[in-house]
């Protein structure tokens, strides 16, 4: 057999085995899009309540996901993947397409409040402002437990209204801090504590009270001596009285003594003669005016002024009275 057909005969014989061997089929490179896939930009996140985090997806058929959050009350999520933040906690927010899905895992940060002031001492009357920071720029809300001793307005203006003890409250996003507020009871000084008049006399009490808030006087005995709003005190008669200033049940005190006066007649004891006329003068330590009558003034007359007429034979007194201290002056009238 010649070369020739021996090398056909192996060729063909070669040719057989491996069409048996391997039956005729068709191949076909693996393609990327038969696996489905999701990739995020990110998987976790930090953030603080009110805070958007955007999420990008890229998926395996170029479609926009389905989003969705394992707490909406958390954190909520729309259709393209922006996350809103609405309070401290955690949640998963899931992007998913057929038969591929994957999250991300958010935190929520709580809400930081600080305060300007933990606790403050006022004065009824006063003012003071109360700043507060966020964490995250939240804006804060105010609240009084006792908005008889304190208010607070929406910017955190404290009034002090009476002495007790209140707490101030700012709230933002479920978070609070506090601030002790305590009203004082004020302190009073009056410029004397004890005074010395004659009936008809005055004298200005002052008082100094810490709050600044204006006293209200009163005075123990009407019928001594009486106060104004003002603290003026007008000696009525001799005794004595109390006067009282008073804010938000603190007292001082001031012992106010009306004298009984003191009076000298220039005579005792005086002789006239029917029709005639003299004069008694009267010396008052109160510097006030007495006042003149007569025991019998068919006898003596008297005037205001201590003029005196002898009118009938006979005896009788002269009287000057003032607050309470009564002297005389014997009068004998003759022919």
């Amino acid at each position: 057999m010649s070369h020739l057909k021996k090398f056909l005969l192996l060729f063909l014989s070669c040719s057989i085995i491996t069409t048996l061997s391997f039956p005729c089929q068709t191949v076909s490179a693996l393609s990327l899009d038969s696996i489905p896939y999701i990739l995020l930009s990110q998987y976790k996140a930090v953030t603080d309540i009110g805070d958007k985090v955007y999420l990008l997806a890229v998926t395996s058929n170029g479609k926009l996901p389905t989003w969705k959050s394992s707490d909406s009350k958390v954190a909520s999520v729309n259709t393209y993947g922006i996350v809103t933040t609405k309070k401290a906690g955690t949640v998963l927010i899931t992007a998913k397409i057929k038969n591929a899905e994957t999250s991300c895992y958010i935190i929520v940060n709580k809400t930081t409040i600080s305060l300007s002031a933990t606790k403050e001492q006022l004065e009824r009357g006063d003012t003071y402002k109360l700043s507060a920071t966020t964490s995250n720029d939240s804006s804060v809300t105010w609240k009084s437990s006792k908005k008889s001793v304190a208010t607070v307005n929406e910017q955190g203006i404290v009034t002090a209204l009476k002495p007790g003890i209140t707490t101030i409250t700012a709230k933002a996003d479920g978070s609070n801090s506090t601030c002790t507020i305590t009203v004082k009871l004020p302190e009073i000084t009056l410029n004397k504590t004890s005074i010395i008049l004659y009936r008809g006399q005055s004298e200005q009490l002052l008082a100094k009270v810490s709050s600044n808030m204006n006293p209200k006087w009163k005075t123990t005995k009407k019928s001594v001596a009486v106060v104004d709003e003002t603290g003026s005190i007008i000696a009525i008669k001799h005794g004595t009285a109390t006067i009282t200033a008073t804010v938000d049940g603190v007292s001082k005190s001031c012992q106010v003594v009306v004298l009984k006066p003191e009076i000298t007649l220039s005579s005792n004891e005086l002789t006239l003669k029917k029709g005639t006329k003299t004069t008694v003068t009267a010396t008052v330590s109160s510097n006030n005016y007495p006042e003149w009558t007569s025991s019998n003034s068919n006898i003596v007359s008297v005037n205001s002024n201590g003029d005196i007429t002898a009118l009938q034979k006979g005896t009788a007194y002269i009287y000057a009275s003032e607050d309470g201290t009564k002297v005389r002056c014997k009068i004998r009238v003759t022919e």
